[in-house]
């Protein structure tokens, strides 16, 4: 029979070992729950796309789920940004233009809130003059973006085109313009670049702009490229805040441009001024150095490229610049690349160039294709963007379909767009972002930390018992629920259940001891909360250990966390 213990007895034997177990007892009272660890890579990150026959954008996370949508009442015209505030911005697609018939027309930009009010409904289109493709946030709030302006037949022979490569239709050349939004529907242009100011010809010797083509690589042959008036089609814009430059996608060239964006809009017309010292000259080009007769055609790299872009600061390459190669016409046959090169630039954003020469470098320092080539392609569209991981997100935006790849090419991630249907899913080009973006901070906001346990605290081993919790989601998503009995086993992930509704679980304890049990929620999308304050349960192996006393040695956690060594 065994020998009963008093409460007495058993609070001398506690006592006594107090100073022996003292650095033990440290341990228990140091242990502090954090809550949790998010288990999100910030790498997988989040989608942002908006298709190019519907008038909604969608965001996805990594495992195509669909979290956000934004609906419009245009269509794309054609790219889409996730501001670091949260808010969509998004250039619109007015309809079709009397004078500018072309891939591209846009007309406007709208900037949505989180919830899909529209903030700023800013239209530029006129009977002269029209947005198209891509646009380019910037840190201080402005918009830059990419405008047609139409120049007439006569207009075109006077700058010393040649009559016969210009139609009835005059011709289009490309620029930009800097917006501040100043209301709802209004902007202030603040800074304009145009091409039409950096023109060089050889064509005719009357007019102003007549000179060497070969020795001004900073400026544009207007006798150079295509016949149609949409003669540079320009696709892209990208901004370097380090240097205050501006990185152009000039299709019809098949190069890129780099341009200076520290001067005011007078120096932007000339040739000096500004950080470079060269005005709204071209800083920097390459891709297709025919266009200023330093090459042959077998020194062109770029075939009818898109989405010229920088590397971001911090990320593997940063600096370097990335571009989606379509492959329009590349003499090796029909197949795209992502290419990556090493612009010649120094500290300073000056670019290194030897007279007569192509600018460098000679070749792409990566280039991503399919094993068989052929297999990758999209003669439009399309783009591709380097991640903080050193991977790279690209768009085959004809197909529709975005997948992401490693440094040595392995494909690890592939998503088909199926909107609006399956066989019209193209899209212009997709943004990535990781989950730390401040702009995803509505999105990440997980449940609250569910309420404590609701069940028995005094019971025995062997039998079932029932404990509910309960939490709530601020986007209202559906929650799943984690319950850890405190014996080394748990409930594993039990749901969905409604936002605010009741979760019940169900726990058998098979030895007797002392245990806290806590619950955790996550949302659908994998946002976790922290853990709920905790519940005791007691299930003692000695009878005589009864509630109250067990009451009392709770009350004093260094005795509590001893007496579990004797229960």
């Amino acid at each position: 029979m065994k020998k009963k213990i008093s409460v007495m007895m058993l609070f001398t034997l506690v006592a006594t070992i107090l100073l022996i177990f003292v650095s033990i007892t440290s341990a228990f009272i140091c242990q502090n729950d954090n809550g949790y660890i998010d288990n999100l890579d910030i790498e997988k990150g989040y989608t942002l796309f908006s298709p190019e026959r519907s008038q909604t954008t969608y965001l996805i996370n990594y495992g195509k789920e669909v979290v956000q949508t934004w609906k419009s009442d245009y269509t794309p015209g054609h790219s889409a940004y996730l501001l670091e505030n949260g808010n969509l911005l998004r250039p619109v697609f007015l309809g079709a233009h009397p004078v500018f018939l072309s891939g591209g027309m846009g007309g406007g930009v709208q900037e949505f809130d989180w919830n899909g009010t529209v903030l700023w409904d800013f239209k530029y289109s006129g009977d002269t003059y029209l947005s198209h493709h891509d646009i380019e946030p910037l840190p201080n709030g402005n918009i830059l973006m990419i405008a047609w302006e139409q120049k007439t037949l006569n207009e075109a022979i006077s700058a010393g085109r040649n009559p016969e490569s210009v139609s009835v239709f005059g011709v289009w050349p490309d620029y930009i313009i800097e917006v501040k939004p100043t209301g709802p529907t209004t902007g202030d242009i603040v800074w304009e670049w145009h091409v039409w100011d950096h023109l060089i010809q050889d064509f005719d010797q009357t007019k102003e702009n007549y000179g060497v083509v070969e020795n001004h690589p900073e400026l544009i042959d207007i006798n150079f490229g295509v016949t149609n008036p949409d003669w540079l089609h320009t696709n892209s814009i990208d901004y370097n805040d380090e240097f205050d430059q501006i990185l152009l996608s000039v299709h019809n060239f098949h190069e890129v441009w780099v341009i200076d964006h520290s001067t005011t809009t007078e120096e932007a017309a000339g040739h000096t001024g500004g950080n470079s010292g060269k005005g709204g000259d071209i800083l920097y080009r390459w891709g297709n150095p025919r266009t200023y007769r330093a090459g042959g055609s077998n020194d062109q790299k770029l075939f009818g490229q898109h989405d010229a872009r920088w590397i971001e600061p911090g990320f593997p390459g940063e600096g370097n610049i990335l571009v989606f190669n379509n492959g329009l016409g590349r003499p090796e046959g029909k197949y795209s690349s992502v290419d990556e090169i090493v612009p010649p630039v120094d500290d300073y954003g000056n670019y290194f160039y030897t007279t007569g020469l192509a600018y460098g470098p000679e070749d792409p320092i990566w280039i991503y294709t399919a094993e068989n080539p052929t297999d990758f392609y999209s003669s439009m569209i399309s783009g591709a963007q380097r991640i903080a991981n050193g991977n790279t997100v690209i768009c085959n935006g004809k197909k529709g379909i975005f997948f992401e790849v490693t440094y040595e090419k392995e494909t690890i991630w592939e998503y088909t767009n199926p909107y609006p249907i399956i066989n019209a899913n193209a899209v212009f080009k997709i943004e990535r972002y990781p989950s730390n973006y401040p702009g995803l901070a509505n999105l990440m906001q997980q449940p609250i930390n569910p309420d404590k346990p609701n069940g028995i605290t005094y019971g025995e081993n062997g039998k079932e018992y029932n404990y509910t919790s309960f939490s709530y989601d601020p986007q209202e998503d559906q929650i799943y629920y984690w319950f850890d009995w405190g014996d080394g086993t748990n409930s594993g992930w039990l749901g969905p259940y409604n936002s605010g509704e009741n979760v019940t679980a169900s726990h058998i304890w098979t030895r007797r001891w002392i245990y806290d049990i806590k619950v955790k929620a996550k949302d659908i999308y994998g946002h976790e909360s922290g853990w709920s304050e905790s519940l005791t349960v007691y299930i003692p192996r000695n009878r005589i250990i009864d509630l109250p006393i067990l009451r009392f040695f709770e009350k004093h956690p260094i005795l509590f966390n001893l007496l579990k060594l004797f229960l």
